[in-house]
């Protein structure tokens, strides 16, 4: 098991420049948005740099929901910069983005898809060392901050895809939950769906021993592992919490690729895009009946905690399954087709899946209440 390096507090960011100075850094990539970039959680890294004597450039083009061309101007940044240490402050977009532009800096000779997850692309082992990379999340769902994944839209194909290894992982998570306040109503939203639906696929996910074969060598073990009594822990906990607090993961990669004009409220954001979170949960109702038959107990204790999962979103008030964000029975063949090669995460589905049954899933998820 892969831990992360975390630390959490409010106002912890304040300890930043510190951080860096401990490491030796002398030169530092700041990566986030443009609309973050005005924003407190910016300003708090900002004045901790600036007191520590921290040397740095910012890079504020991160492309909330990122695409390949966006990582690669990233990675250009990155390389011209020669930096020795990066920080990241933002969402899964920003922290994704960072850790792509860390990765082929340091790997300077590499093609784009060398490290890309197969059958995209060659998604071949990262045995290059990496710089420091401090991940400072602004949004309470992605956990992007103490994972080696990092995922893009591929827009040639229009699907999303991601580099996994567990050499991309941020250094340090700084978890400061001053900064969610400064997120709007359905970005919380939002990022609260990523939770559910990444706990509740976690808990019913097949389990860790039932997975083969096993890796010929360490270094090709996929980043997930499936369900896991550790995991399970951690899973439930956070079912319990998004039930309490909040008043769905592979077909939700098309859904966000193949956007045509959707723009959720509360971005601002000078393109189409459906968030990670909505893109997820939209899906969830069918496909966790569709999966309940392998593990009912395990369906059926989530199902307790979260009363039942369409009540849930609807009180939520989430968008009525995917015709409400502009799909339509016509384009299920390509939400299909984009679904096909996201084996990194369907493959830890304890159902197989065909072609047929992500059709019918696409088709039960158009509609949810």
């Amino acid at each position: 098991m892969a831990v992360s390096n975390i630390r959490y507090g409010e106002g912890v960011t304040k300890e930043i420049g510190m951080d860096l100075k401990n490491l030796g850094a002398k030169k530092v990539c700041l990566m986030t948005d443009k609309n973050l970039s005005q924003l407190p959680p910016v300003n708090a890294v900002l004045n901790s740099l600036a007191k520590y004597g921290i040397n740095f450039q910012m890079y504020d083009e991160v492309r909330v929901e990122p695409t390949d061309q966006s990582f690669l101007d990233a990675i250009e940044f990155a390389k011209k910069g020669e930096f020795d240490a990066y920080v990241a402050v933002g969402g899964g977009s920003v922290i994704d983005t960072c850790k792509a532009a860390n990765l082929y800096a340091s790997s300077p000779t590499s093609d784009f898809l060398d490290y890309v997850n197969a059958p995209i692309g060659k998604g071949k082992p990262v045995t290059v060392p990496l710089k420091p990379h401090i991940a400072v999340p602004t949004t309470a769902g992605t956990g992007s901050e103490t994972t080696g994944v990092a995922i893009f839209d591929f827009k040639e194909l229009k699907v999303k895809t991601g580099i996994a290894s567990r050499a991309i992982k941020p250094t340090l998570g700084i978890i400061d939950p001053l900064h969610t306040l400064s997120m709007p109503e359905r970005i919380v939203a939002n990022s609260g769906f990523d939770v559910l639906c990444h706990a509740l696929e976690s808990y019913t996910a097949l389990p860790y021993k039932m997975r083969s074969p096993c890796p010929s060598n360490p270094i090709n073990r996929p980043a997930y592992q499936g369900s896991n009594p550790i995991s399970d822990i951690w899973a439930l906990h956070a079912l319990r919490i998004v039930a309490k607090y909040l008043k769905s993961h592979g077909m939700s990669y098309p859904i966000s690729g193949l956007v045509k004009t959707y723009k959720p409220k509360d971005y601002n954001v000078d393109h189409s895009l459906v968030p990670h979170g909505l893109s997820v949960v939209l899906t969830s109702p069918a496909v966790f009946a569709f999966t309940a038959q392998v593990h009912p107990e395990r369906h059926l204790e989530a199902a307790e905690i979260l009363d039942t999962l369409r009540k849930f979103l609807f009180d939520l008030n989430v968008d009525d399954g995917l015709a409400a964000i502009g799909y339509s029975k016509a384009d299920i063949p390509a939400l299909v087709k984009g679904t096909l090669p996201q084996e990194r995460v369907t493959k830890l589905s304890p159902r197989p899946q065909t072609e047929e049954d992500l059709s019918a899933l696409f088709e039960a998820s158009m509609k949810i209440y």
